[in-house]
Formats: structure tokens, sequence, C-alpha cells
């Protein structure tokens, strides 16, 4: 079943979509801007833009929801330990970077999760095809563990270490999917030419530093025969 993110676009409602995967999109909501590390799950309202943009949740379904939510204790709570959770996996992502494996206390814990909240999946038509995917009609807010925890699990037992990725350039991770497995950053409007401008300067100044060492040889070659 793929859970990538619907999104078509690299922000969209305010948020990053370059993971290429629900769980990695779900970890970039607090990436590293020009200003530092920035939350974009500061509030429920905040989740539920959130889980309308990346597809969690119909636009149909959002609008109730997010009608609902605002007000409710629970969802407070929920996000809350949805975003304690988010760092946890963020370790594991790093681990599964480096090619270490996944603790066994998250793999508990994620199992758990599934158990207790185990997703709906039915066929879609994507155009010509036909997809399996999540169904998400949540009643409570804990009912969004459905399809995070299975989107994390997803992308833990089916995708392979040396494509997961952290951006060279800030924070942001993704998952390579390019046929060369050889993608450096998070995207090349965000990070690709800053890191190019970078080296290119790299390269104008390490030019100017050899020109005017090779100046400086040749005047004192002139001064020494004189």
């Amino acid at each position: 079943m793929a859970t990538r993110s619907k999104a078509p676009s690299e922000w969209r409602g305010g948020f990053l979509f370059v993971g290429n995967h629900l769980a990695l999109d779900f970890l970039n909501t607090k990436p590293v801007l020009a200003d530092g590390p920035k939350e974009l799950l500061p509030d429920v309202d905040a989740l539920v833009r959130w889980l309308v943009a990346s597809g969690v949740l119909p636009r149909q379904n959002g609008k109730s929801v997010a009608r609902k939510w605002p007000d409710m204790p629970q969802a407070t709570l929920f996000l809350r330990e949805l975003v304690k959770f988010r760092e946890r996996l963020r370790g594991v992502v790093l681990r599964q970077e480096a090619g270490i494996s996944v603790n066994t206390a998250f793999i508990v814990e994620l199992n758990s999760l599934l158990k207790q909240h185990p997703s709906v999946i039915a066929l879609q038509r994507q155009g010509k095809k036909l997809e399996l995917e999540a169904v998400s009609e949540p009643e409570r807010p804990s009912d969004i563990w459905g399809p995070i925890a299975s989107a994390v699990a997803e992308l833990l037992s089916e995708v392979a270490k040396g494509r997961l990725r952290k951006c060279e350039g800030c924070i942001v991770h993704f998952l390579d999917t390019s046929k060369k497995g050889s993608r450096r950053w998070c995207s090349m409007n965000i990070c690709g030419n800053k890191i190019k401008v970078a080296a290119y300067q790299q390269r104008q100044r390490a030019a100017r530093k050899s020109r005017l060492k090779k100046r400086s040889r040749t005047q004192a070659l002139q001064q020494s025969r004189k």
C-alpha cells in the first residue's frame, strides 16, 4: 500500500512536502528554515490543515474535523503525544540513514499503535490505475494514529535504508526515488540552488587565492632577478 503524500508541490497550505513518503512528510513538519527550527504543528488547527494537505483526511472530512477538534481537550493531548512520537521517529530515521537497525523499544511502541488503531484500506481509482489506500474517517483525534503508524511501519519495513537521506543543506529528510539514487538535497528550489551557489562562490574564492599566490611568486621571482 503506497503511503506517499498526495500533495503535488513543495509547499502546500504552509507545509513542506518533499519527503516522497507520508511518514517523512510528517517528520518534516519541524524543518529548519532561514530563521531556525520551525514547528509547523503548533496547535490543533494546524494539525487538521496538515492532515488535509497531506491527503490523510479528505477535504470534506477536514472541514467537519476543523469545526470540532480545536475545542476538544483530547485533541490537544493527542497533538502533544503525536509531536513526541515524531521526535522519536526522527531518531529512528537518523539511525536508519546511518545503516543502524531500529531499536526494539520503538518497534514495540509502533506495534502497539498498529494494534490499537488498525487502518482501514480500500481500492481507490487513480486515473486508470487501482491503488490500495488508507481510508481515514476519524471520529476521535486518536484515530489518526492509524494512518500515521501504518505509514511509519511501511517506511521501516519496505524502504531500503540506502534510499533514506537527510538533506545536505538542512534538517529535512526524504526518500530518494531518483533512478541513480544520487539526490542530495530536499529540493532544488529550497537548498539545491543555495548549495550550488555556495560551492560556486567557494571555487571562485579558491581561484582568486590561487591567482594571488601565483602573482606573488612571480613578483618575488622578478625581484630576485634584479
